[in-house]
């Protein structure tokens, strides 16, 4: 199948679950949508950075909660080898030696939980990486190519909905899009975000890490979505220093 016609039917199915939940389309309907498409029993989404603290967002179901918390706590498990690496960490079946080498802790207390196999995805636009998708099935599980082709699907479009989310009062990027914002509009803040990241790198004299949570964390003390503030970066109306809070330049120049 054509990557686009995949991403428009991956589209349709995340927004039947939004439908059925009688709200706007969330990361928490990414991930029930491909618990439904593919064979799996669970899945969940974290938030990760290499700067700042990392917390899980949603989860389907109790194992795949404990498999987030279990992650992000003992340091170790598919979902930061996903997030420290940037590519797909496939375990079909958790009691295979080098999966109990690899991951001495996690590998035991997801037994525990439930989980037999465990697949994580990052959540990737270029060089940022907000966070994880992690499925898991309750048996040994291998996914096919198209499957595996839909899970990187998902991932992508939790990515979409994580980056174009408004910030809340918490600090926690919001489960849904800004209203008026259809899924055409996400993929076109992809380069923006992107390209905003990199102009702070420059700005601020950091790396893309430290410039990305800058500018989400500029996002959040403004109550503004990030991929406005990201157009303001690109066009020239805000601009970033390492000594002062961001400036306004309604010029442009």
């Amino acid at each position: 199948m054509r990557a686009e016609g995949r991403s428009a039917r991956i589209q349709v199915l995340v927004a039947e679950q939004a439908a059925r939940r009688g709200a706007p389309v969330g990361v928490v309907d990414v991930c029930t949508a491909a618990v439904a498409a593919l064979p799996v029993g669970g899945a969940g989404v974290s938030a990760m950075s290499k700067t700042t603290a990392s917390h899980p967002l949603c989860s389907t179901d109790d194992i795949s909660e404990q498999l987030e918390e279990l992650q992000l706590t003992l340091g170790e498990g598919p979902c930061v080898d996903a997030f420290t690496h940037g590519s797909a960490v496939l375990s079909p079946d958790l009691l295979t030696g080098g999966v109990q080498d690899r991951w001495p802790v996690f590998a035991d207390a997801a037994l525990e939980a439930g989980a037999r196999a465990v697949f994580a995805l990052p959540l990737q636009i270029g060089a940022i990486s907000p966070g994880v998708l992690d499925l898991y099935a309750d048996v040994p599980t291998v996914l096919d190519p198209e499957e595996l082709a839909d899970a990187l699907a998902f991932a992508d479009l939790a990515t979409l909905l994580l980056l174009d989310a408004r910030i809340d009062e918490t600090g926690a990027q919001a489960d849904a899009p800004s209203p008026g914002h259809g899924f055409e509009d996400l993929g076109g803040y992809r380069a923006e975000i992107d390209q905003a990241t990199g102009i702070l790198t420059v700005q601020l004299g950091v790396g893309i890490d430290e410039a990305f949570v800058r500018l989400r964390a500029h996002a959040y003390t403004q109550g503004r979505r990030l991929a406005d503030v990201a157009a303001d970066v690109v066009a020239h109306r805000l601009r970033f220093s390492p000594y002062s809070e961001p400036k306004r330049t309604d010029d442009g120049n």
